[in-house]
């Protein structure tokens, strides 16, 4: 698959978590091998592509590859550094006033022991409930669940694949693949069911999404 867009640049700092634990078993750097690498990476994003929800496309995503006793995906709430001016941009694509709130949230989500992204969510407050709010502000849940009846659509501005493992290196030069801590990024504006949008999301999704090929590999041997 081919990027959809370019991205014009990140919104926020994105902290991302180490790389090295995907394809910890290492995948041999071989054209057989990079070609099935590059076909998770294609269905990786086809998942997030077909689904309005990126905290569902991650469950769905870490279902379909077995990769947590439960495929529950769970928001790891990070600190921000104050203040935290909203960009201008932010403002125009939600629409709001220059005096109106916009909270910022930056989130790891989690399924079982791999962190899939790392996502920046500026939203309206006012454009939520009350206990959407309450919720944002007081628990670790995932974005995508706490806004849920809100029943939105995703209207993406970018969609950017970061990294590919095609054609790779020299063949015959050894070694294993190893992918950055960065694969894929999105942003996009979500909007209620009335077409009011209420947020605005970058989510960059890391290396620990292809942490299921070593497993996969075995399934190919047959």
């Amino acid at each position: 698959m081919k990027d959809i867009v370019r991205a014009i640049g990140v919104l926020g700092a994105v902290v991302l978590p180490a790389s090295g634990s995907c394809l910890a078993a290492g995948l041999p750097d071989t054209p057989l091998d990079r070609a099935r690498v590059l076909l998770a990476v294609q269905q990786l994003e086809i998942t997030l592509l077909t689904h309005p929800s990126a905290t569902l496309a991650l469950e769905d995503w870490c279902a379909t590859h077995h990769m947590a006793d439960r495929p529950v995906v769970v928001a790891r709430k990070m600190t921000l550094a104050a203040p935290d001016p909203v960009p201008e941009r932010v403002r125009a694509d939600l629409g709001a006033s220059a005096t109106q709130p916009i909270r910022h949230r930056q989130v790891q989500l989690v399924c079982g022991t791999h962190v899939l992204s790392v996502a920046d969510n500026w939203y309206v407050p006012d454009r939520l409930t009350a206990d959407m709010n309450t919720a944002l502000d007081g628990t670790d849940a995932a974005f995508g669940h706490v806004v849920a009846p809100l029943h939105f659509s995703r209207d993406r501005l970018e969609f950017t694949r970061l990294w590919s493992p095609w054609p790779g290196g020299p063949q015959g030069a050894g070694g294993v693949i190893t992918p950055p801590a960065a694969i894929v990024r999105q942003r996009a504006v979500l909007r209620d069911t009335h077409g009011q949008p209420f947020s605005e999301v970058v989510e960059t999704y890391t290396d620990q999404t292809l942490a299921f090929m070593p497993m996969a590999d075995a399934d190919y041997a047959h």
